[in-house]
């Protein structure tokens, strides 16, 4: 079923109250999944929003989901990137990822546990990508060091870019996050934990959560459109695939 098959369902649905669809008229909206690192990829798509926004004189608007670090091998680079101001006819929102809010912890908190999950799912890359000495794999003892070098050579505006994550966006008929949401809970109620870390009750849910879902944070090898939600983590880091899907009325397309 096509999206817009999708919301003129909705559309056709007998409701108390009118459920929002698509976007409003004279919008366009560009929406990237996870970067993971690869400044690459990342500057190629940007080209291809630019050449495909330059037409359309409406309202454009470009959301990131989350996760711009690890992984891949220039994640300094990819903050440097999104940190100037590449777009500026356009509303830019930036999502937080789970990868970013472990980032965030490792900083504030000694809690070695933090440190060693952080780079088993890929934040010895980010270290590096910002200079910071690492040597192996890092036991307990290395935690303080790295953590008062990375504090050292991270810039403020970095800083100061991760602190303003925001957890959602919201427009017309969707509502976008970084992993997802718990079926059957109000939007406006969702957990933190589970924007940024929800899998399988999720992706396994048929329920119609009152907007499209639109999220990144589990990969698959194309687009995935279904009636609830939509995922755009196509694994860019291994895959060399970074998806946006570009939404306007009740369209979606993809770069």
């Amino acid at each position: 079923m096509t999206l817009k098959a999708i919301f003129k369902k909705i559309l056709n649905r007998k409701q108390s109250e009118p459920q929002p669809v698509g976007l409003p008229q004279n919008h366009r909206l560009y929406c990237i999944g996870d970067i993971h690192g690869r400044l690459d990829l990342l500057q190629e798509v940007h080209q291809k929003i630019a050449s495909d926004a330059a037409a359309f004189d409406g309202i454009k608007i470009l959301v990131y989901l989350g996760d711009y670090i690890d992984r891949g091998l220039h994640s300094k680079q990819v903050i440097d990137c999104l940190s100037e101001n590449n777009f500026p006819e356009f509303k830019t929102v930036f999502l937080l990822g789970n990868h970013e809010q472990v980032l965030l912890e490792f900083l504030n908190n000694k809690d070695p546990s933090i440190a060693h999950e952080w780079f088993r799912f890929g934040g010895l890359p980010t270290l590096a990508s910002y200079g910071v000495t690492v040597k192996g794999i890092p036991t307990t003892k290395d935690l303080e060091r790295l953590r008062a070098e990375f504090k050292e050579k991270m810039p403020a505006a970095h800083l100061a870019f991760f602190e303003r994550l925001v957890l959602n966006y919201e427009i017309g008929g969707y509502f976008f996050v970084h992993a997802g949401i718990r079926p059957k809970i109000k939007l406006h109620r969702q957990r933190p934990e589970d924007i940024l870390w929800i899998r399988e009750e999720f992706l396994n849910s048929d329920v119609f959560h009152g907007r499209v879902i639109v999220h990144g944070h589990s990969i698959t090898d194309e687009p995935e459109i279904r009636h609830n939600r939509i995922g755009l983590d196509t694994g860019a880091y291994a895959s060399g695939k970074l998806t946006c899907a570009v939404f306007e009325e009740l369209a979606c397309r993809f770069l």
